[in-house]
């Protein structure tokens, strides 16, 4: 007898093991949590004088890497998106300025490959829940094209919401989605699960409060503007916990609406900042991704899952900037401007990501990267070759994950790009601006011929010395302007920055002639 129980001991001891070093082998789960008009020093851990106190957050970072030189793409919602699915500037796309609106057309070609559908041929479940705003193709009641800008209520109305869409998160990569389709004050309010409609739009809805306000447009009654944010979370609670069972690794692209406008804090969080209903909001998001952390934790897969949390932008002038900063709160820290600009303030975002199983705790980096690195990253941490045609502006993290130490810089240069389209270069601690003006929505504003006039051509700043770009250094004659000049040209021209072979930009590269900037 007591051999049989040894032997089943043995037996016991043994699946234990095989058990868990299939846990251990097992891919990561990774999580990536985008939100909407976040500002860089609206982290507490980000700006020592921040009114705007964000405990979960700042645990986060405590507990992996926090990046204090992290950009994205573009200074704005949409093309950001394009850069961290795709690993490529969104200037390449045929998007080359502004955002989509709620009824736009799919902006990523099917054949492109994306994070998710990489991440799929390598075995992994993906999902997507929340603000998409990289359009989709309605279903249309007849042959009429849609007319009016999108932005109009009977703009919406040749649109059949009974048939599913097309040209979506599936078609993109995504096994599961849900979510509306651009941001939360673009209509049609109503989500959307695996391409359906989950209930047709039934009233007409608008709001014009100061914080709160949503363009007119269709609305259906499971559409509630105020759960939307709290609403998307519970989603993303749910699908960990069942996949947190299943064999396959797991990836969820959490892309939260908030805190751009429509700014509604729950009841629970409103004045609770003591700021004004954005702070509230964004102490709000904050509770949300400690009880994220903690559904992770209760899934049982805390070790093995990769958390990243970011925002698409600086932070916008809706929500009160100058009404914060009188307060003490300064939602782009110490640096210039804000969404839509080209200034540090328009793209320069916060940017952590925890790890427990490769990552250290308080780990700090000062390396530049970039959102559109999403990419690169995944296809390293999966072993995956990218082809010459995926994630051409991609550059992967795990090197500064791991704090090897780098034979040089971790990219050469990295690309800004602002709402009307301008162009910034940075390599090292120099940055040249191709404009004049803030290429966005603060001053000097494009367009403002009084102030623009007085102004030299270009813009060189030295962030290391001069990190509010305050100081402006750029002369025909500087050498240093004119070498970022050519990379940029450089950069453009061979549809890439990383190596490998020439691609072409959308739709044709003979369009960039048209940049004044470009040599020829």
């Amino acid at each position: 007898m007591r051999s049989i129980y040894a032997f089943l001991s043995l037996l016991t001891l043994l699946f234990i093991s095989c058990t868990s070093q299939k846990k251990v082998s097992k891919q990561p789960n990774i999580i990536y949590v985008l939100t909407d008009d976040l500002g860089y020093g609206d982290i507490s851990v980000y700006n020592e004088n921040s009114k705007i106190k964000t405990p979960n957050i700042d645990k986060l970072a405590a507990e992996g890497i926090q990046f204090t030189d992290a950009h994205t793409s573009s200074s704005v919602c949409t093309p950001t998106r394009y850069g961290i699915l795709t690993g490529r500037y969104n200037w390449r796309s045929k998007l080359k300025s502004s955002v989509l609106t709620g009824k736009s057309k799919a902006l990523i070609p099917n054949d492109r490959t994306t994070v998710a559908s990489m991440l799929q041929r390598q075995g992994y479940e993906t999902a997507f829940i929340g603000k998409w705003h990289l359009g989709w193709d309605w279903a249309l009641k007849d042959s009429t094209e849609f007319g009016g800008s999108g932005w109009d209520a009977k703009d919406f109305d040749n649109i059949d919401f009974s048939k599913p869409i097309k040209n979506g998160p599936k078609e993109l990569g995504f096994n599961y989605s849900y979510g509306h389709s651009g941001s939360l004050d673009m209509a049609p309010y109503v989500y959307v699960e695996n391409g359906l409609v989950t209930k047709q739009p039934d009233s007409i809805t608008e709001n014009t409060g100061k914080y709160s306000w949503w363009r007119k447009g269709p609305t259906s009654k499971d559409f509630i503007h105020d759960d939307v944010t709290p609403h998307f979370f519970r989603r993303a609670f749910s699908y960990i916990k069942e996949r947190a069972v299943a064999e396959k690794p797991f990836f969820l692209y959490l892309a939260l609406p908030s805190p751009h406008t429509p700014i509604l804090p729950t009841n629970e969080w409103k004045g609770k900042s003591n700021l004004n209903p954005y702070g509230d909001f964004v102490m709000m998001i904050d509770a949300y991704m400690g009880a994220l952390n903690e559904a992770i934790k209760e899934a049982g897969i805390a070790q093995n899952t990769i958390v990243i949390f970011t925002s698409d932008n600086g932070c916008s002038p809706a929500a009160k900037i100058e009404e914060m900063i009188e307060k003490g709160h300064r939602p782009s820290y110490i640096y210039r401007g804000h969404k839509a600009d080209i200034f540090e303030g328009g793209h320069r975002v916060p940017f952590i990501v925890k790890w427990p199983q490769r990552i250290e705790k308080n780990t700090l980096s000062d390396e530049t990267i970039c959102t559109t690195d999403l990419m690169a990253t995944c296809a390293d941490i999966t072993n995956y070759t990218l082809a010459d045609n995926e994630g051409e502006d991609s550059f992967s993290l795990l090197p500064l994950f791991d704090q090897k130490p780098l034979k040089s810089s971790f990219r050469e240069a990295t690309i800004h790009h602002s709402i009307n389209g301008s162009f910034a270069v940075r390599k090292g601690h120099w940055k040249l601006i191709l404009c004049a003006d803030s290429g966005g929505w603060s001053f000097p504003r494009p367009g403002n011929k009084k102030a623009i006039d007085s102004l030299p051509k270009y813009q060189l700043y030295n962030l290391k010395m001069d990190p509010g770009e305050k100081e402006n250094l750029w002369t025909p004659e500087n050498d240093i302007a004119n070498g970022l000049q050519s990379l940029l040209t450089k950069y453009i021209v061979e549809g890439r920055s990383t190596k490998g072979k020439l691609q072409k930009n959308d739709p044709i590269d003979s369009e960039w002639k048209q940049i004044g900037f470009i040599k020829k």
